[in-house]
């Protein structure tokens, strides 16, 4: 669970937000999975390596600016690995392949908002609707966010909006999967068996009530 676009609001914003970002995703510490300092590991497959950096490469032809490349990742001893260094692109707008599509890799794209209504709108018209963060003092900002925004896990000031066990786990439009969410009340509705009474009554005993059979009338 990972959000991978940052929105900031204004060109200030955006522009501390790229500096402080650059080093951090620079110094990220990848190692095999026993390596208990590294930050994260390999991707799972030659394939989803493969189409990771194709993705990345893609970004660049359509005009993102790549702050930090990872792509020529190599761990010595583990050459034949399906690593993929942190990259994070800058200048990303909605109509990129790597805005619109579930990347599944070590790749941050920074969308620039001129406003608040502008960075609401974003995520609100984005086809994948699991997971959003609203970074702010503003109390009034984030209310307005959360009651409008479309998506099925929201974080305030929280990086990754993963709930607790005992509350539901999922997203909402495409990020949508299976009828139930996975924790909290779904999960015990998953495991219910339901029955469908459909009844319809003629004049009870309100009428007065009839004991003869039917057929003897």
């Amino acid at each position: 669970m990972a959000i991978s676009v940052a929105v900031p609001v204004g060109e200030e914003t955006a522009n501390r937000l790229i500096e402080k970002l650059a080093p951090m995703v620079e110094k990220l510490r990848i190692g095999p999975y026993n390596d208990e300092k590294a930050d994260f590991g390999p991707v799972v497959t030659k394939e989803a390596q493969t189409r990771i950096l194709g993705l990345i490469d893609r970004g660049i032809e359509e005009g993102a600016k790549l702050v930090v490349d990872g792509r020529g990742f190599k761990l010595q001893g583990y050459e034949n690995g399906y690593f993929v260094g942190g990259c994070l692109f800058d200048d990303v707008t909605p109509d990129m392949d790597i805005y619109k599509t579930e990347i599944f890799g070590p790749v941050l794209s920074v969308v620039r908002a001129k406003n608040y209504e502008e960075a609401l709108s974003l995520p609100m018209k984005h086809e994948y609707g699991n997971g959003v963060s609203i970074y702010t003092r503003d109390g009034d900002a984030a209310r307005d966010f959360t009651s409008r925004i479309n998506i099925g896990m929201v974080g305030i000031n929280v990086p990754i909006p993963v709930p607790l066990a005992y509350h539901t786990f999922g997203g909402w439009k495409a990020s949508s999967f299976g009828d139930l969410n996975q924790h909290g009340t779904d999960s015990i509705r998953f495991w219910t068996r339901t029955k469908t009474v459909t009844s319809r009554w003629p004049s009870g005993i309100k009428d007065g009530a009839e004991f003869s059979i039917p057929t003897m009338k």
